[in-house]
C-alpha cells in the first residue's frame, strides 16, 4: 500500500511537471512570435542632447531631455566592465540570456517569502526590460523578459549587448549611460575613472536613487564596498588595489552642471540660435556645436569673476550667515541634519555651502556637504567678528566657503549681491575666446555681456580722444585742466559744473597726460574742440548705437549706454589697427555623426578697409599704453608685459566699474555693478574693482606669449617733445603725430587756442 502511494506520488509529480512544461512550451509558442522587433537595438538611436563644445572640443554645455553620451565598447575601460559584471551579472559571457543558477536562487527566495522579491535579471534581461517592457514586478513580465533576452542573444553579440546596457541604463541625476554618469558624478570622462569610481558607478543600476552618492552618500558607499568586494572575490582586482580603492575618498560633484569648462551664458546664446534655426529636434538629435571659445581662457575668465567678487565681498565686510540649523546632540542625527540641509543648497561658482561646527578664538570649524571638516584661520574669525559678537554666527550657522586655488587657504565668504562680467575676443577676426555673463548662471540667467546697457564712464574717453585726433589735435596739444561750467543747453537739463575724480586740477597739461590721469575737465574741453556732433557720429563707427550716445557734453565722461560686448568690439578697432571687428561665437555645427551642417570661418579684420585711420589707432594705442605704464591702471604692470593698453572707467557714484584693455592678440572687457544700479561703495573704481578681473584673465590668456610690438603705420611721425608743454625738445620724450599735424605742419597756435576755450 505504502509502495503504491510513493509510486502514485512520483507519477503525479512527474505528470505535473510534464504538464507545466507543456504549458510553458505552449506559452512560449504563443508569446515568442508576438515579441517586439529588435530594430530598436540593432538600429540604436537614443535621444541625444544638444552638446556645445569649445573650439578644441571641450564640453561646455548641453541641452536635452536626457543627459546621455554613447561610447563604443572598445572605449569603455576594462575596470568599469569588470565592475558592472561583478555587480550585475558575473556569468554574462557564459549564459544564453538567462542565468539558470540565478533563477533557481531567486525562485527559492520568492517561494519562501510568498511574493516576487528577487528577479535574477541578467544584463541581457535588463536590456530587454529597459527597451521594451515596464518595470512591473509580475511573473508574466518576467516570462516576456526572459524570452526577449533569448531573442536578443540570438541576434546580437555579447559585446553589442553590453554596449547597449552601458549606454542606455539610467543612473540617476538625469544621467543615462555610464559615460554621462562619469561626467555628472565625478566631472571626468569615462576613460579617466579609478577603480573606486568604477565600483561606485557600477552600484547605481540596482537602485539609482537609493545608491546615488549625491543624495545618499552613506548608502552609496555601502553599495560601492559590496561591488569592490565582488571584484576582489572574482579576481578582477588584487589585494593592494582592493584596499586602495576602499580607502579612496571620492570627489563626488554636487553641482548640476559638471563640464570641463563652464560657459552657461554663451551656451544659452548657442541654444537660442540653434532652436530658432532647427526647432525642438535639437534636444534629442545629438547635434553638436563647436564655438570659438578657448577652454583654458574660459576657465580663467570664470575664476577671474569669482576672485573679483570674493575680494569685493572682503572689502565690504561679512554680512552674516544664510541661515541657522539647530544641531541635534546625537552625532548620527547631527550628521544627517547637516547633510540634508546642505543638499538643498547648490554650489554657486565655487562658493560651497557649509555648516559651522565650532567657533573658537582663532579658528572656525565648518563642514562641507561632502562630509569634509575644514578649519578656517584667525583671519576668517576677524572677518566674521561683527556677526560673532552679535551672536549671529555660532554652531549651526549656514555659511559659504571658497578656496580660490589649491594654494589658497579656505576662506569664509557669502553670495555676492553685485554682478560682474567679462568678455574677450581675438582682434584679428572677432572670435569670442571667453565670455562670463554673470557670477552664477543658476542664480541669474541675465547675460550682462550682451544685454546689460550701462554707462561706461571714463572707459569711453578713448573714442572722444580718437575723434579729436581726426580734427588735428595731437597727443602734445595742451589743454587747461581748470574749472569748467557747461550751459544747460549742452547737458540736456541743468547747468553742469563737473569735477575731476580726485578733486584736483593740474592746470595746462598735454592730451597724453590728461588721458592717463583720466582728467574729466580736459575731456570736456577735448569734446568741445573735436565738436559734439562730429564726435557722436565718429563714435558710432566703432559699433555703438548712436541713439544711445547723448548729444550732450556729458558724453565726454561716458554718460552714454553701451554693453560689454559693444565695448570689446570697439576697443578691438584700436587693437586691429583701425579695422572693424564683429564678435562671433560659432565655429561649426554638426549632426550626431559629425557631418558638418554649418561652418563658420572668421573674416580677417584687415580684409576690409579700416573704419578709422590706422595712424589714429596706433597713436591712441600709444596713449592707452601710458594708462597702464603710469596712469590709473598701473596695477597691470604686475603682468610683466609692455604691450598692454586700455582704460579704466568709473561712473557717477561708483555705480559701474570698468576696465577695457588689449594687446595685439587679445581684447578683453571687465565690468562690475549691481543689476539695479546703485553705488558699489567708496573707492570701488575701475582700477580697483574691474582691473583685477581683467588682469587675472589676461595673465592666463597671454601666458607663454612674448611681448608683441604695434607696427607703426606710414604717415606717423615720431618726435621728441617736452612732456609738460608739448613743445619740440630734442631731450624730451618721444611723441607720435599724424604727419600733417606734426609741429611745424599744422597750426599749433590755432589748436592751443581752441583747446583752452571754455565750454
Amino acid at each position: 500500500m505504502m509502495r503504491f502511494s510513493w509510486t502514485a506520488l512520483l507519477a503525479g509529480a512527474f505528470g505535473l511537471a510534464l504538464g507545466l512544461a507543456a504549458l510553458l512550451l505552449l506559452a512560449v509558442a504563443i508569446i515568442y512570435p508576438s515579441l517586439p522587433s529588435l530594430e530598436a537595438l540593432t538600429d540604436y538611436r537614443p535621444k541625444m542632447p544638444l552638446r556645445i563644445y569649445s573650439e578644441e572640443g571641450v564640453l561646455i554645455g548641453e541641452f536635452g531631455e536626457e543627459r546621455r553620451a554613447v561610447v563604443h565598447i572598445d572605449k569603455v575601460p576594462a575596470v568599469l566592465r569588470q565592475a558592472v559584471l561583478a555587480a550585475e551579472d558575473e556569468r554574462f559571457y557564459s549564459h544564453g540570456g538567462i542565468d539558470t543558477l540565478g533563477i533557481l536562487r531567486a525562485a527559492v527566495a520568492n517561494l519562501v517569502s510568498g511574493e516576487v522579491r528577487e528577479g535574477a535579471s541578467t544584463i541581457t534581461m535588463q536590456v530587454a526590460r529597459n527597451f521594451f517592457l515596464s518595470s512591473e514586478r509580475s511573473f508574466r513580465r518576467k516570462i516576456n523578459e526572459a524570452l526577449l533576452a533569448i531573442k536578443i542573444e540570438h541576434q546580437l553579440s555579447k559585446d553589442e549587448i553590453l554596449e547597449l546596457y552601458l549606454n542606455h541604463i539610467y543612473l540617476g541625476q538625469r544621467a543615462y549611460g555610464f559615460a554621462a554618469a562619469s561626467r555628472i558624478y565625478f566631472g571626468k570622462p569615462l576613460d579617466k575613472i579609478t577603480v573606486a569610481e568604477a565600483a561606485m558607478l557600477a552600484g547605481l543600476p540596482k537602485a539609482p536613487s537609493a545608491y546615488n552618492p549625491v543624495v545618499n552618500p552613506a548608502r552609496a558607499k555601502v553599495r560601492q564596498l559590496y561591488v569592490l568586494g565582488r571584484m576582489h572575490s572574482l579576481d578582477y582586482i588584487d589585494d593592494a588595489t582592493y584596499e586602495q580603492a576602499k580607502a579612496q575618498r571620492l570627489g563626488v560633484r554636487y553641482s548640476p552642471q559638471n563640464y570641463e569648462a563652464v560657459s552657461d551664458h554663451l551656451a544659452e546664446m548657442v541654444r537660442q540660435y540653434m532652436h530658432k534655426r532647427y526647432g525642438d529636434q535639437i534636444y534629442v538629435s545629438g547635434m553638436k556645436v563647436y564655438t570659438t571659445l578657448r577652454a583654458k581662457e574660459q576657465r580663467a575668465a570664470v575664476e577671474a569673476v569669482r576672485l573679483g567678487l570674493v575680494e569685493f565681498n572682503r572689502r565690504h565686510g561679512y554680512i552674516g550667515p544664510e541661515g541657522q540649523l539647530k544641531l541635534p546632540k546625537e552625532a548620527e542625527a547631527r550628521d544627517k541634519a547637516i547633510f540634508d540641509t546642505l543638499s538643498d543648497l547648490p554650489e554657486a561658482n565655487g562658493l560651497l555651502p557649509a555648516v559651522v561646527l565650532q567657533v573658537a578664538k582663532d579658528t572656525i570649524r565648518i563642514r562641507l556637504r561632502n562630509g569634509e571638516d575644514v578649519e578656517l584661520g584667525a583671519s576668517e574669525v576677524k572677518f566674521a567678528q561683527a556677526a560673532i559678537a552679535a551672536k549671529k554666527f555660532a554652531p549651526g550657522a549656514i555659511v559659504r566657503a571658497v578656496r580660490l586655488s589649491p594654494d589658497h587657504a579656505w576662506q569664509l565668504t557669502y553670495l555676492p549681491r553685485a554682478e560682474a562680467a567679462l568678455v574677450a575676443i581675438s582682434p584679428d577676426d572677432g572670435a569670442i575666446r571667453a565670455l562670463v555673463g554673470g557670477f552664477d548662471f543658476a542664480r541669474n540667467q541675465y547675460n550682462h555681456v550682451a544685454q546689460a546697457w550701462r554707462q561706461p564712464g571714463s572707459s569711453f574717453k578713448p573714442f572722444v580722444y580718437s575723434a579729436a585726433l581726426e580734427k588735428g589735435i595731437t597727443p602734445a596739444t595742451v589743454f587747461d585742466d581748470a574749472p569748467v561750467s557747461v550751459d544747460p543747453a549742452l547737458t540736456g537739463g541743468e547747468q553742469w559744473d563737473p569735477k575731476n575724480y580726485d578733486g584736483t586740477m593740474d592746470g595746462p597739461i598735454t592730451l597724453r597726460t590728461a588721458l592717463y590721469k583720466s582728467k574729466n575737465l580736459v575731456s570736456i574741453r577735448v569734446l568741445q574742440a573735436a565738436g559734439l556732433e562730429f564726435t557722436r557720429e565718429y563714435a558710432a563707427r566703432f559699433g555703438f548705437d548712436i541713439e544711445r550716445l547723448p548729444p550732450y557734453f556729458t558724453m565726454a565722461l561716458g554718460a552714454s549706454e553701451v554693453t560689454p560686448l559693444q565695448m570689446v568690439s570697439a576697443y578691438a578697432v584700436f587693437a586691429s589697427g583701425g579695422h572693424q571687428v564683429k564678435p562671433y561665437f560659432l565655429r561649426r555645427v554638426t549632426d550626431k555623426d559629425g557631418q558638418v551642417l554649418e561652418d563658420y570661418k572668421g573674416i580677417p579684420a584687415n580684409t576690409a578697409p579700416p573704419i578709422i585711420d590706422p595712424r589714429n589707432a596706433f597713436i591712441m594705442t600709444s596713449l592707452m599704453q601710458d594708462v597702464v605704464r603710469r596712469g590709473t591702471a598701473t596695477a597691470a604692470l604686475r603682468l610683466g608685459r609692455s604691450d598692454l593698453a586700455g582704460k579704466t572707467g568709473t561712473t557717477n557714484d561708483h555705480r559701474d566699474a570698468w576696465f577695457s584693455g588689449f594687446n595685439p592678440s587679445r581684447v578683453a572687457v571687465a565690468w562690475v555693478g549691481y543689476d539695479q544700479p546703485r553705488p558699489l561703495g567708496r573707492g570701488e573704481t575701475g582700477g580697483v574693482t574691474a582691473l583685477p578681473i581683467w588682469m587675472h584673465y589676461m595673465a592666463e590668456a597671454l601666458r607663454g606669449q612674448p611681448d608683441a610690438a604695434y607696427a607703426m603705420p606710414d604717415g606717423v611721425v615720431p618726435m621728441r617733445v617736452d612732456p609738460k608743454t608739448g613743445v619740440p625738445d630734442p631731450d624730451g620724450a618721444v611723441e607720435y603725430f599724424m604727419q600733417e599735424f606734426a609741429p611745424g605742419k599744422a597750426g599749433p597756435d590755432r589748436i592751443s587756442a581752441l583747446a583752452g576755450r571754455g565750454a
